[in-house]
C-alpha cells in the first residue's frame, strides 16, 4: 500500500516538473515560467483523467456482478492516484500565483502581492474546489478502500470514467490562455466538453442508482429509500458540486455559441481580457478551475477538472 502512495507521490509531481522542463527548454516554443507552469499543470491532470478512465473502463467492463466481483487494478489505482489531489491543490495556486505576478506586473509597475495575500485570495476564490479534493482525500479514499470491504468495484469503476470530461475541459483552458477562445477548435471543444460533463459527471449518478435497481430487480424510484442513508448524502455531496459546474459550462457556452463576446465593444473586451470588473481598476485572475460565477467571464473559461 505505501510503495503504490509512493509511487503516486512522485510520479504526478515528478510529471509536472519534467514537463515544466521541456516547454520551457523545447526549441520553437520557449515558454515562460508561468504560461509553462499552467500548460503543464493541465497536461498533468489529462493524462490522470485517461489513466482513471481506463482504469475504471477495464474495472467496470470486468465486473458481472456489479455488487460482489472485484479487481485488482480498483484499490491500487485509488492508492496511486490520492496523492494526484494533493499534488493538484499546490498546481492550482501554483497557475493562480503566475497569473496574479502578471497581472500585477500590468497594473502595479511590478510590485507582487504578498505570498499570504495570495494563498487566501486563492482559497476564497476556489474554496469549493479545493474542498472537493480535500474530501476526496480524506473521506472517499478511506471510504473506498477500506469501508467498502472490497464490494461495489463496479461502481467505482464508473466513477473513474467521470474523468473522461477533463481533457476536453483542459484544452479548453490552453486555449483559453493563448486568446483562442473565439476559434472553431475551442467552440468544437466546448462542444465536446458540454455533452462529456454531462454525460460523465452529472448523468454518474442517477445511472449508479439505475444499474443497482436493475441489479436488485427493484423500481428505481425505489433505491434510494432502500439504500443505506450514508450512500444518499455521499452521492448527494459528489453530485451538487458537479450541477453546479455544468450550469457555469452552460452558460459560458451558451455565451460562446450565440456570439455575445464579439458584439462587445473593443474597450469592454480589452478590459476583461485584463482581467478586471466593470467599474473596478483591480485585476482578477480567473479561477484555476476556469469556474466564474461572474457572467463575463464565464465565456472565458468555463471549465474545471
Amino acid at each position: 500500500m505505501l510503495s503504490i502512495l509512493a509511487a503516486g507521490s512522485i510520479f504526478f509531481p515528478g510529471l509536472f516538473l519534467l514537463s515544466k522542463r521541456g516547454l520551457k527548454r523545447t526549441p520553437g516554443l520557449g515558454l515562460s515560467e508561468g504560461d509553462a507552469t499552467i500548460v503543464s499543470a493541465r497536461l498533468v491532470s489529462s493524462i490522470q483523467a485517461i489513466m482513471a478512465s481506463s482504469a475504471g473502463y477495464i474495472i467496470a467492463s470486468s465486473c458481472e456482478d456489479i455488487i460482489e466481483d472485484q479487481h485488482w487494478l480498483t484499490s491500487t489505482y485509488i492508492l496511486f492516484a490520492v496523492p494526484y489531489f494533493a499534488y493538484d491543490i499546490y498546481a492550482m495556486f501554483l497557475c493562480y500565483w503566475h497569473k496574479l505576478q502578471v497581472k500585477g506586473h500590468e497594473e502595479e509597475g511590478g510590485r507582487p502581492k504578498p505570498m499570504g495575500s495570495a494563498v487566501a485570495s486563492y482559497l476564497r476564490r476556489e474554496f469549493l474546489m479545493v474542498l472537493h479534493h480535500v474530501v476526496m482525500v480524506t473521506i472517499c479514499f478511506p471510504v473506498s478502500v477500506f469501508w467498502r470491504q472490497g464490494k461495489g468495484d463496479y461502481f467505482q469503476g464508473v466513477m473513474f470514467m467521470a474523468e473522461l470530461s477533463t481533457p476536453s475541459v483542459c484544452l479548453g483552458k490552453i486555449l483559453i490562455q493563448y486568446k483562442k477562445q473565439h476559434t472553431l477548435l475551442h467552440k468544437v471543444n466546448g462542444a465536446l466538453m458540454l455533452v462529456t460533463f454531462f454525460i460523465c459527471r452529472v448523468l454518474l449518478f442517477p445511472y449508479l442508482y439505475y444499474a443497482y435497481s436493475r441489479y436488485a430487480s427493484i423500481p428505481l424510484y425505489t433505491v434510494p429509500f432502500g439504500a443505506p442513508w450514508q450512500y444518499n448524502v455521499g452521492a448527494f455531496c459528489l453530485m451538487a458540486p458537479q450541477v453546479y459546474w455544468f450550469t457555469l459550462i452552460c452558460r459560458g457556452a451558451f455565451r460562446l455559441f450565440t456570439g455575445a463576446s464579439r458584439s462587445r465593444p473593443p474597450a469592454a473586451l480589452n478590459k476583461q481580457d485584463g482581467g478586471c470588473y466593470p467599474g473596478q481598476g483591480a485585476p482578477l485572475p480567473p479561477p484555476a478551475n476556469g469556474y466564474s460565477p461572474v457572467p463575463h467571464q464565464a465565456d472565458r473559461e468555463t471549465d474545471t477538472h
